[in-house]
């Protein structure tokens, strides 16, 4: 029996709590029109200024300063947890406890440790829904590619992930909670994590890692004099400068199940590359690639063209490929759409899963963050000792 209406609120409004408010806001106008309408009544922020801003700007009911006026509050029923790692497992536990669903960001948490409890929380709340956010396996391309993969391509014998950004590269950037904690909380939690669990996603299991390099490129950085939306560019800095405590560059290699190898390279300062995710599948049969800076589209190589007219070709999303049928206002290929789009996906899968319905492939659970969580350890514990020349 779906509930009359289902109220959504959101902790945090930084950078990735501004793209759940949205996602809240659109997920009712996609795909089926029988989800109970979703009441937008809080986001939540301890900085003041950005709570009110995100509520006023994605048409939230009211913001609030402290987390626990969301979890104690009975006109809500969901909650996305979209803060700092470190305030994944207090915030997802005590809404757990008070009958929320609770859609927690990725990482689910700063330690295994921390991961387990969560999930023991879920699962002494068996009416509610956990999840954790791995937005990209709601990417349409990413999902093509998959059932070419299940199709004319054939299992993938080796996955390449490579995820570059540059939001790191100036020394001058302040600090902030990405560059503490100790090895692998850096660019491999923040980063990593999604590419970790698209191998999966593709691959199976992991089941070895090995060949693990880390290194923290830029050493200190100077301790911020305000507070900043998401990478925090453009706010004032002091002379005090704070030592960098985790990764900017992480490469390792991964077996899986299936038999497939991965190669993953990762890094936080790549000048030039503000979010440079591509995943590159060598199957049986073919291959096939995906570059998040052209998303709308995924190009593919496979036997089944004439040898006169073979060859790398493009294809461009449309109606025919998941999440794009009513899953945009102008559905059909060429239009195009981001990275957003799938936090809308998200969002409705999440609602659909609150409402008793089967519309979109399930969120991910607690316990599938766990495991993701497990994975980026193996990396941390597979670093290599150089030899030296």
């Amino acid at each position: 029996m779906t509930q009359p209406s289902i109220g959504v609120a959101v902790i945090g409004a930084g950078m990735v709590g501004r793209a759940h408010a949205s996602a809240y806001r659109n997920a009712a106008t996609v795909f089926g029109l029988d989800l109970p309408a979703p009441r937008l009544v809080a986001v939540a922020d301890l900085h003041e200024p950005f709570a009110a801003d995100a509520a006023a700007r994605y048409g939230f009911a009211r913001a609030e300063t402290d987390w626990r006026a969301v979890v104690e509050s009975p006109d809500i029923d969901a909650v996305s947890v979209a803060v700092a790692n470190g305030l994944h497992r207090e915030i997802t536990e005590a809404a757990l406890a008070a009958g929320k669903h609770v859609l927690c960001e990725k990482p689910l948490a700063p330690s295994v440790a921390d991961a387990q409890a969560m999930v023991e929380a879920a699962a002494a709340a068996p009416s509610q829904v956990n999840a954790v956010g791995f937005t990209f396996r709601r990417s349409p391309a990413i999902n093509a590619i998959k059932q070419q993969v299940e199709g004319v391509l054939g299992p993938v014998r080796h996955f390449v992930g490579n995820y570059w950004c540059d939001y790191g590269y100036d020394p001058q950037r302040p600090m902030s909670w990405r560059y503490l904690g100790g090895p692998g909380s850096g660019v491999l939690a923040d980063i990593g994590s999604h590419m970790a669990d698209l191998a999966e996603f593709f691959c199976g299991e992991t089941v070895a890692v090995q060949g693990t390099t880390m290194a923290t490129l830029v050493k200190d950085r100077p301790r911020p004099l305000g507070v900043a939306v998401g990478h925090a560019g453009g706010v004032q800095v002091s002379d005090e400068r704070v030592p960098v405590e985790n990764e900017d560059v992480c490469t390792f290699t991964a077996s899986y199940s299936s038999g497939a190898v991965g190669t993953f390279s990762l890094s936080r300062v790549a000048f030039g590359h503000a979010n440079t995710l591509r995943i590159d599948l060598f199957c049986e049969n073919g291959t096939a690639s995906f570059d998040l800076t052209r998303p709308a589209e995924f190009t593919i190589a496979d036997a089944t063209p004439e040898p006169s007219v073979n060859g790398v070709r493009t294809v461009f999303i449309g109606p025919w490929h998941p999440y794009i049928a009513q899953g945009l206002p102008m559905d059909f290929p060429t239009v195009g759409h981001g990275q957003n789009d799938f936090f809308v996906y998200q969002a409705r899968a999440f609602l659909d899963q609150i409402a008793g319905a089967v519309t979109l492939p399930p969120c991910p659970d607690m316990a599938h963050g766990l495991h993701n969580l497990r994975v980026l350890d193996a990396v941390v514990s597979a670093t290599d000792k150089p030899s030296q020349l």
